[in-house]
């Protein structure tokens, strides 16, 4: 089993940075891949970021409206995933939740689920 605990969130301006955190704890489960999602209320939850188990940066999948704008990563020694976000909009307010999963083609699909953090962005 694994348990998922998300922190990082608030209130931010559009233009701003936020870095969230994935404090990951048990290692006993099974999937290759850990992953950053996004929900806004009456909307599907949406994939915005993965990587590889192992914390690769060679293996990371972004969704295109985040390209170029956030950037996951994980330290294995820490047991923690994050996300970095620059360049805020409006339109990433959402909550945010951590996943670990397994890879299906270039999309990580998660098994394991945290609590979410939310994040709400100004104009």
């Amino acid at each position: 089993q694994v348990q998922l605990m998300e922190s990082g969130g608030g209130s931010v301006q559009a233009g701003g940075s936020l870095t969230l955190s994935c404090a990951q704890s048990g290692d006993d489960w099974r999937g290759n891949c850990m992953a950053w999602f996004r929900q806004v209320p009456g909307k599907e939850r949406e994939g915005v970021a993965a990587i590889d188990r192992d914390g690769s940066p060679e293996k990371t999948d972004y969704a295109e409206s985040v390209k170029g704008r956030f950037t996951i990563s994980k330290d294995n020694s820490k047991n923690e995933l994050y996300l970095e976000i620059t360049t805020l909009k409006p339109e990433d307010t959402a909550m945010y939740y951590c996943a670990a999963g397994w890879w299906f083609g270039s999309k990580c699909r998660g098994n394991y689920w945290g609590q979410g953090t939310q994040v709400t962005v100004s104009s």
